[in-house]
Formats: structure tokens, C-alpha cells, sequence
């Protein structure tokens, strides 16, 4: 052991950590914002840059499929390269991505613009949350951390419904980017001030280009299925050609871990119940807190006519639990272990989908809308950071930052499927009309079919989540400050 990491142990813990946290925070609240701010301007968007019939949806799908499919890779490199140089870098290109982005004057030019800040934020936000990793030791410290960076992933991702509106209505759709570069630049100001630097230590710093290439082509290829899978069919060929390509490209990705000298994600990692499970039910998660929503702003806007004002101002309430559940949740994980917290949260998410499969075409905010939307809350804000907690124990150090991107791949790739197979079965289940009966008709099939999202989140939790395991300790490599 360096007398570098001994002298940093004897010191005690970093003084800086909780405002380095709140910096880390903000980055990652910048990256989960920009993810649904967008869908309430897409029409402004439209209505300007005259995008194609049916290409609009890749305003949303550019970013969604850099961001899901480089993730792991993110994370690694940022492991292997410095993990606040790399965090830096992230930082920066999100700035710039968002300023192009803003600047766009062609359908095109916002497409590459997203797909870039889909890049950057691959690159950004699994590296933010190795650092809290590596800032926060495993315990009852680290677990506080992750509740604070879950309820700030549960506000930002549903903020965007709040302030979009106003912000597309009076300003302009491009200030939904715009706001993003002083932020960024924020971050990247304090970052070296607050944020000690750390990186694995390995004697040799090789980036694995076949693993890396093999897993990113992997994710891509599922997470451009299930975005198109509404819009070409689930038995499309196109559809199972795809899937069958992601898992012939994970086969690939397996044969070369198991062969290389520096794995991308050595697959002694896996072994880790606790870090399967944990994503299994992150997953899960994903699925429901992106598809349910998805599916809850179709049925508010298109059935009970609500504005986008007021349906942020509606669902506000859930974020707000969410905040409040995660607290409670990592206290409980702390002491009980993780699977308790996700087995009841997630019974608590499929509880508030059995009331939204019930809801009418004349239904109200108070009788329809609210029961639901409370119980979602709470069992979002306590299944994900149970979900991290678990999929984050007992990881090495010179592994922070592939769990933590694994951690995020698991619910964003989850995000991506709960949307498509919800807006699939919605359009499905409404049999081609546009009345209000027929509508309903499909909102409430789409919720039914989240039940299952929720099922499989349990399943995960009680197989997999068992008693905690013990971190794996790993010296950090000093680095000159």
C-alpha cells in the first residue's frame, strides 16, 4: 500500500466531499433534465426546422442511443485515464454539444447535436458517480450520497415536464439547450477545486478497442431496436434481425473479456449476486419510470386535455415523494440490506400501475391521476437506491467506474424498452382511433403490461438481492493533485 493512500486514510475523510457531491449532482441532474425537457418542445421544434414524417422522434432517439450504448465505456475510461480529467472532458463536450444544439438551424445539424451530447453524457454521468464512489467510502456515508443522487435523478427527470413549457413558450425551444452551457461551465470551474483526482491502479493503461466496440454495437443495435419497434412492429424483420445482432455482438463481447489482457469488464464482476441484481432491478425501474410517465402524459394531454403547464404542475407531487423516499430507503439499506427497500418499492410501483390501468375517459386528477402517482413516487425514489446501493456493493475500486457505468446502461436501456413496449401497446390498444374512449382503451393496456415491468423488478430483488457483500478493497493509485 502507497503511503500516499495510507496518510489519506489516517487523515480521515475528505472535508470537501459534500460539496463535491453537490457538483456531482448538478452534472447529473443537467444530463437526466436534458432527457425529458425535450419531449414538451418537440412541436415548437417541428414547427421550425420542418423535420420529415417520422423523423422527429430522433431529436429524442440521437441521444438516447449514444448515451444508452457508450456508456460502459464511459465509465471505464474513465477508470483507466483519470476519473476527473475524464469527468471534465464530459463536462466540457455537453457544454458545447448544448450550445450546437441551441444553435441548430437545420433538422440535421439538432440531430448530430444530440447524438453528440448523448456522447458526452455517456461519458459524463457514469464518471460522476465513480467519483462519489471513490469520494464516499462504502457504508452508511456512501449509501446518504446515493440517496441524495437518486432524489436528484428523480426531480431532474421529471423537472423537465415543469419548466419546459414555460421556458419553450417564452424563450424559445432553444433555451431548453442553452440553459445547459452555464451549468456546465459551473461544473467544470469548481470540479478541479472540489473533486480530488483518482484513477485504478494498473500497471498498464490499455483501453480494451475490441470489447469496447463489440458491447457499444451490442447496446446500439437493442436500444435502435426498441426505438423503432413501435414504428416498424415488433415481429418486423428489421426488429428481430436487430435483437438477434445485439446477441450475437454480447456473445462476441464475452469470447473477448475472457481472452484479453485488460478486459473492458472483467467478467469476474458478474460473479457479484449482489451487482446482477442490482441491475436487474435497475432495469426494471427504468422500464417503469420512463414508460408509465410516457404513457401518464399521453392520457393527461390527449384524454383530459391538460396543457404541459399543468401537467408538470400534476405530477409534481411524484418527484417530491420520490426525494423523500430515497432518503428513507438508503437509511433502511444501510442497516437491512438493499432487497428489502427494492422489493417493497417496486410492489409499490406495480400497485400504482393496477390504479392506472383503471383510469377513465372522464376521468379527474383527484379520483384517477393522484393515488397512482403517489405510490409511483415512493416506489421510484426507494427501488433506485436500492437498486445502486446494491449494484454498487462490494466493487473494487479500480472498478467504480464500470459498475457505475453498468449501473446506468441497466436503466437507461431500461428506459429505452419501458417507453417502446408502453407507446407500442397504447397505439395498440387504441385500434387505430383518435377518440377519447379509445385512447383510454390503450393507456390503460399500457399500464396493465407495466405491472409486468414491476413482476420482474421483484423477481430480481428476492433472487439475487441477499445478504450484503463485503467491498473489495483496492488501493487507489496517488496522482499529483
Amino acid at each position: 500500500m502507497s503511503t500516499h493512500v495510507t496518510d489519506k486514510r489516517a487523515e480521515g475523510a475528505d472535508p470537501r466531499r459534500w460539496k463535491a457531491l453537490a457538483l456531482l449532482c448538478a452534472a447529473f441532474f443537467m444530463a437526466i433534465l436534458d432527457s425529458s425537457i425535450v419531449l414538451v418542445a418537440l412541436p415548437s421544434i417541428d414547427a421550425e426546422l420542418g423535420f420529415s414524417a417520422g423523423d422527429l422522434q430522433w431529436v429524442m432517439s440521437a441521444y438516447l442511443l449514444t448515451f444508452g450504448g457508450l456508456l460502459l465505456l464511459g465509465g471505464r475510461t474513465a477508470d483507466l485515464f483519470g476519473r476527473r480529467r475524464v469527468f471534465l472532458a464530459g463536462t466540457g463536450l455537453f457544454a458545447l454539444a448544448s450550445l450546437g444544439a441551441g444553435l441548430a438551424g437545420s433538422a440535421g445539424m439538432l440531430v448530430a447535436a444530440r447524438a453528440i451530447q448523448g456522447i458526452a453524457a455517456a461519458v459524463m454521468t457514469p464518471t460522476a458517480m465513480s467519483l462519489l464512489m471513490t469520494t464516499f467510502p462504502e457504508g452508511a456515508e456512501r449509501n446518504k450520497a446515493l440517496g441524495i443522487w437518486t432524489a436528484t435523478g428523480a426531480i431532474g427527470g421529471t423537472a423537465g415536464w415543469l419548466v419546459g413549457g414555460p421556458i419553450t413558450d417564452g424563450l424559445g425551444w432553444e433555451w431548453i439547450f442553452f440553459i445547459n452551457v452555464p451549468v456546465a461551465a459551473g461544473v467544470a470551474a469548481l470540479a478541479p477545486r472540489l473533486i480530488r483526482e483518482s484513477r485504478a491502479a494498473v500497471t498498464e493503461r490499455r483501453l480494451d478497442l475490441a470489447g469496447g466496440f463489440t458491447i457499444t454495437a451490442a447496446l446500439v443495435a437493442l436500444v435502435y431496436a426498441v426505438v423503432q419497434a413501435p414504428e416498424v412492429g415488433w415481429g418486423d424483420p428489421q426488429t428481430l434481425g436487430l435483437f438477434a445482432l445485439a446477441g450475437v455482438l454480447t456473445a462476441a463481447f464475452v469470447a473477448v473479456e475472457a481472452r484479453s489482457p485488460a478486459p473492458l469488464a472483467p467478467l469476474h464482476v458478474f460473479r457479484s449476486r449482489a451487482l446482477v441484481g442490482g441491475n436487474l432491478v435497475l432495469f426494471a425501474l427504468g422500464m417503469l419510470a420512463f414508460g408509465v410517465p410516457f404513457v401518464l402524459t399521453q392520457y393527461g394531454q390527449e384524454v383530459l386535455g391538460w396543457t404541459p403547464i399543468v401537467f408538470g404542475l400534476a405530477f409534481v407531487i411524484s418527484p417530491a415523494l420520490a426525494a423523500v423516499a430515497s432518503a428513507v430507503g438508503q437509511r433502511v439499506a444501510t442497516g437491512a440490506g438493499p432487497r428489502p427497500v427494492a422489493i417493497v418499492g417496486l410492489i409499490l410501483a406495480g400497485v400504482s400501475c393496477v390504479l392506472f390501468s383503471q383510469v377513465s375517459a372522464t376521468g379527474s386528477y383527484v379520483g384517477d391521476v393522484l393515488p397512482g402517482l403517489l405510490l409511483l413516487g415512493l416506489g421510484i425514489g426507494s427501488t433506485y437506491v436500492a437498486g445502486s446501493i446494491a449494484s454498487l456493493t462490494g466493487v473494487a475500486e479500480t472498478e467504480a467506474g464500470l459498475a457505475a457505468g453498468l449501473s446506468n446502461a441497466s436503466f437507461q436501456i431500461g428506459a429505452a424498452v419501458g417507453v417502446a413496449i408502453a407507446s407500442s401497446v397504447a397505439v395498440a390498444g387504441a385500434h387505430g382511433e383518435a377518440t377519447a374512449a379509445a385512447l383510454t382503451d390503450g393507456h390503460r393496456s399500457a399500464f396493465a403490461v407495466a405491472i409486468i415491468f414491476a413482476v420482474v423488478g421483484v423477481a430480481a430483488a428476492a433472487l439475487l438481492l441477499g445478504k450484503r457483500e463485503p467491498a473489495v478493497v483496492a488501493d487507489a493509485e496517488p496522482v499529483a493533485a
